[in-house]
């Protein structure tokens, strides 16, 4: 199994589309939400920090050994 890590922009990415779930209704995953925490961005990142956001597909381009232009 290979590890990745996350850039900051796929993180972002992550965490800003599971904000919206939120948003528009989704119920967090698997967490108590503390009483005073309605920020879906919030609940979102403990999500993300707790690992309990569901893996995903990261499709990067991976350089070619070559060089172009010879």
């Amino acid at each position: 199994m290979i590890f990745m890590t996350l850039t900051k922009f796929e993180k972002a990415r992550i965490i800003g589309a599971r904000a919206l779930q939120i948003s528009m209704g989704a119920p967090p995953v698997l967490i108590d939400v503390p009483s005073g925490m309605v920020d879906p961005v919030d609940i979102a990142m403990l999500e993300f920090e707790n690992n309990l956001i569901p893996p995903i597909t990261i499709k990067r381009n991976i350089p070619s050994s070559q060089e172009s232009g010879k």
